[in-house]
């Protein structure tokens, strides 16, 4: 028996390694290369994208949790919704955080901020501030300031005045996952500011409610870093 001519036929027939190799990659070609490029460089940039907003919202987090009492020259309290000069219970925690605060001496004043919504008879700085006088705060430890329909320009008016009194430094009151992009905005506009928000309310109410918040208050941070814009998202977890 010829074993080359066997041992051949079965390289031909089933591709046995001993055959002699004809075979030959494939060229993709420049369409081809193109699109193996494209769909990494697809998957990279997904991929990015994720580790940024991972990030971000595991931030959000983090500033959530941290209760800053450093001395201040005022606690500004950030508005939320009021119906006809009755703070919202979003409102009314953020609200009585600031009197304790105050009680504990971390500021000689309080900052209450926002305006009001057409209809409304109140603005939400004139709201806070007559809830925290009825708490037993001093109406001259109380400044309104009766701007900003959203948190940007309230944080903006908050600078404006505040400077004008040649202050800098605020505690900032409000949700816990709030916290990061107010403290952010804050610094933006020029002041040294920490955060001391709510441990109660609707806000950290449930785990549905803490998730909704992260998660809101991530894709808004990062609108505000991208463009400077602000971006108040819907809160849905109660008033």
């Amino acid at each position: 028996m010829n074993s080359t001519l066997d041992r051949d036929s079965y390289g031909d027939s089933y591709g046995d390694p001993y055959g002699p190799p004809d075979a030959k990659p494939a060229r993709l070609g420049f369409f081809g290369t193109l699109g193996r490029w494209t769909t990494r460089l697809v998957i990279g940039v997904v991929l990015m994208g994720l580790l940024v907003v991972g990030g971000t919202a595991i931030r959000v987090w983090q500033v959530a949790r941290i209760d800053d009492h450093s001395p201040a020259d005022a606690i500004v309290v950030l508005g939320a919704a009021q119906y006809s000069g009755t703070p919202s219970t979003v409102f009314e925690a953020r609200l009585s955080q600031a009197a304790k605060l105050f009680e504990q001496g971390i500021a000689p004043e309080i900052v209450t901020v926002g305006g009001k919504q057409e209809g409304d008879l109140y603005t939400e700085a004139a709201s806070g501030r007559n809830y925290l006088i009825d708490q037993g705060v001093p109406a001259d430890k109380i400044i309104a300031v009766e701007q900003g329909s959203d948190t940007l320009e309230s944080i903006e008016a908050v600078s404006e005045t505040l400077r004008e009194q040649d202050k800098s430094s605020v505690v900032l009151v409000s949700d816990p996952w709030h916290s990061l992009r107010t403290r952010t905005m804050a610094r933006d506009a020029g002041l040294d500011a920490w955060t001391s928000p709510t441990r109660t309310g609707p806000a950290v109410y449930t785990r549905e409610s803490q998730a909704h918040g992260i998660a809101r208050e991530t894709g808004a941070l990062l609108w505000y870093q991208l463009t400077h814009f602000n971006a108040d998202f819907s809160y849905t977890a109660g008033q």
